[in-house]
């Protein structure tokens, strides 16, 4: 059995401080009770195409996380949090 670690990008974690508090403890008990302890964490996201190709999304309810799975290392690193309408803006 793997065990996944879950690192946490500055710029989400800045994303995350910023949004509503209610809506940063649901995203954080996603990653805690889902991620964190899961050993495929493939199974509660989904594949990326076009240009964010190679990185994986999860929705907890109307908000996003793009992460990248380091399967070599055993982690997810959550490189945005956002509302579904801006998530995938990435610059």
């Amino acid at each position: 059995m793997l065990t996944w670690t879950v690192a946490i990008s500055p710029l989400a974690a800045r994303q995350l401080a910023r949004l509503d508090r209610i809506v940063s403890r649901r995203i954080q008990k996603f990653i805690r009770e889902r991620l964190a302890i899961t050993n495929d964490p493939r199974q509660y996201g989904r594949a990326l195409q076009g240009q964010l190709q190679g990185l994986w999304r999860y929705r907890v309810g109307d908000y996003r996380l793009i992460c990248q799975i380091q399967d070599e290392k055993c982690v997810v690193l959550v490189l945005t949090a956002g509302h579904r309408s801006e998530a995938y803006k990435m610059s």
